[in-house]
């Protein structure tokens, strides 16, 4: 009966130091879905910083398949001419290819990091991977707080967005719009009546915010559905 006891005590003992392990496992993984959660909150607030709230699918992303259509689309910005005018500011960066403006943000927008194109009137066309039927096209721009200048003068204003198909390119008019400088993102619904799919979307500028040498497009995204959208 003693050795009985003993055993019993013994295991008892194994059991309690069980559970103690298992609550401070469980206190442990508690603790790593509470970081977990911080962490998914912290990413959530860079993004309400930075202003991105836009949670939609991007057709315009150069890292899934879209390019730019050279032959429409202007020509970079000559940025020797930069650096004579500018002669004490460094503008390197403003000889980017017109693709940056396909790759994703975050510490990529970063002040010169976009492309541009001579004065106030320009225009890029961007081929997406797959035909979209188009719904909204979203630019952003860097903040005033970042920008070398002080000012969001080299950002765009007026434009205008085509659809574009077929060969010689259709062009089909999707919306006229302002970009306000002052909200770094802005996305913008699209006119698309009757709906149809297209191959590419042409971006046309009119005018910037009042710098005369040139304007700057820092991303492009391209919203909408492989598959017709539903019908109200």
């Amino acid at each position: 009966v003693r050795m009985y006891q003993e055993k019993v005590r013994h295991h008892t003992g194994e059991i309690q130091d069980l559970r103690g392990n298992m609550t401070q496992l469980i206190a442990k993984l508690q603790l790593m879905e509470a970081m977990s959660d911080e962490q998914k909150m912290a990413q959530k607030i860079m993004k309400m910083i930075q202003g991105d709230y836009i949670e939609k699918p991007d057709f315009a992303l150069k890292s899934i398949g879209a390019s730019i259509d050279f032959e429409q689309t202007s020509s970079t910005y000559n940025y020797d001419k930069a650096r004579s005018c500018w002669n004490w500011i460094r503008l390197w960066n403003y000889a980017q290819p017109p693709d940056v403006i396909l790759e994703a943000g975050g510490p990529n927008v970063t002040p010169g990091n976009c492309w541009a194109f001579s004065g106030d009137r320009g225009q890029v066309t961007i081929r997406m991977a797959q035909k979209v039927y188009l719904s909204n096209l979203t630019l952003q721009h860097i903040p005033k707080t970042i920008s070398l200048s002080g000012n969001l003068d080299t950002a765009p204003k007026d434009f205008v967005i085509y659809g574009m198909e077929g060969s010689p390119k259709e062009e089909v008019f999707l919306g006229a719009f302002q970009f306000q400088p002052e909200n770094i993102i802005q996305m913008f619904p699209l006119q698309n009546q009757p709906v149809r799919a297209f191959g590419a979307v042409k971006v046309k500028i009119s005018s910037n915010w009042g710098n005369p040498r040139f304007t700057c497009l820092y991303r492009v995204r391209v919203h909408g559905s492989v598959t017709p959208p539903a019908r109200e």
